[in-house]
C-alpha cells in the first residue's frame, strides 16, 4: 500500500493563503491608481483693474492696469521656475485681454480667452482640463465671483473685487477648495 500523496492534502491550505495575497495586490493597486490620481489644481484668478465710471462700457488699461501688467509678468513671468503656469485664460473684456498680454508674450503661450457670461463654466473646464496644474485666470469684476463660487462650491459675497489681489484657489480632487488672497 502506497502513502498517500502530500499535495492533495496542501493545496486546499495554500488556496486561502494565495487568495488572501491576489486580494492584498488588487487592493494596493485600486490604493495606488487613486493616489496617483489624486492631485490639487491651483487657479490663480487675478481681477482687471477697476474702469473709470461714466466711461465707456469697454474701455482700454489705465496706467494703473499697464503697471500692474507688468508686475504680473514679473511675478509669473519665469516659464523654466517650478510651478510654472499651465495655461492662461483671459475674460473677453479688453482690459483683461491687455492686462495678459505682457505675461502671455513673456512666457510665449497664447491665453485662451472665455465670454464673462460663461465664467462658471470656464472654471469648471479649466480645472478639469489642467487638473493637478497650475492655471492663471484674468477677468473682470463680474466674471471673478462666478469662477470663486464654482471653484469653492460656496457662495462668494457680491462685494465688489479688489484689483490689486490675487485669489490663489486650490482645488484638490478629493476635500473642499481652500481660498488664499494675496497683494501684490
Amino acid at each position: 500500500m502506497e502513502a498517500p500523496a502530500v499535495t492533495r492534502s496542501r493545496r486546499p491550505f495554500l488556496a486561502p493563503l494565495w487568495l488572501t495575497l491576489l486580494g492584498l495586490v488588487v487592493m494596493a493597486g485600486i490604493a495606488w491608481s487613486v493616489y496617483r490620481a489624486a492631485g490639487t489644481t491651483v487657479v490663480l484668478l487675478v481681477p482687471t483693474t477697476a474702469r473709470e465710471p461714466g466711461t465707456i462700457a469697454d474701455p482700454p488699461l489705465s496706467a494703473e492696469g499697464e503697471e500692474q501688467a507688468q508686475r504680473l509678468a514679473r511675478l509669473l513671468g519665469d516659464a523654466a521656475a517650478a510651478g510654472a503656469l499651465d495655461a492662461i485664460y483671459v475674460s473677453d473684456e479688453q482690459r483683461a485681454k491687455q492686462t495678459a498680454a505682457p505675461l502671455a508674450e513673456r512666457l510665449q503661450r497664447a491665453p485662451v480667452v472665455f465670454a464673462a457670461a460663461d465664467a462658471a463654466t470656464t472654471a469648471a473646464r479649466a480645472v478639469h482640463e489642467h487638473a493637478g496644474r497650475t492655471v492663471l485666470v484674468i477677468g473682470g469684476a463680474g466674471a471673478l465671483p462666478q469662477m470663486l463660487e464654482e471653484l469653492t462650491g460656496t457662495e462668494v459675497s457680491r462685494a465688489p473685487v479688489q484689483s490689486d489681489l490675487i485669489y490663489v484657489v486650490s482645488v484638490p480632487t478629493f476635500g473642499r477648495a481652500h481660498v488664499l488672497r494675496l497683494k501684490f
